[in-house]
């Protein structure tokens, strides 16, 4: 992985076998970046991707392992007790044009994946909702 640092954005390249949540993590923590916005595309050969299940409270995973194009990689970077903490949803196509997609868990690139990491001045910290399950923002 390469990455410069820009005025307004973190421009990253990340390469063949890396780990795109991996990566991620390490640019942030460099850069110290506690609030940020994330967007990326690019190519792979392994995701795993979940549905949250409102009834269960429960992930539900699913791993696809062949070569895919992401057709939408969007989502938040905050912290939880000061520690990064990304949440990201994907999309990917397979060579039909099928998509699949979810929250993302993992993703593991086949040629690169190109990401754009906007920070945002201030910190957003989130806390678990035992009545819905999750991890919320909660504003400081």
């Amino acid at each position: 992985m390469e990455y410069r640092v820009f005025d307004s954005a973190i421009i990253v390249r990340m390469d063949p076998d890396e780990e795109v949540m991996e990566q991620l993590k390490i640019v942030c923590e460099k850069e110290n970046i506690q609030l940020a916005q994330v967007s990326a595309l690019g190519a792979l050969k392994e995701f795993t991707v979940g549905l949250f299940n409102t009834q269960t409270k429960e992930y539900k995973a699913n791993t696809f392992t062949f070569p895919s194009e992401i057709t939408s990689l969007w989502g938040t970077v905050t912290t939880q007790e000061g520690a990064f903490y990304p949440h990201i949803h994907m999309s990917a196509a397979d060579e039909t044009g099928q998509e699949y997609g979810g929250h993302l868990q993992r993703a593991v690139i086949s040629a690169t994946v190109e990401m754009v990491i906007t920070p945002i001045a201030g910190k957003v910290e989130r806390e678990f909702s035992p009545a819905i399950g999750l991890n919320l923002m909660k504003f400081i």
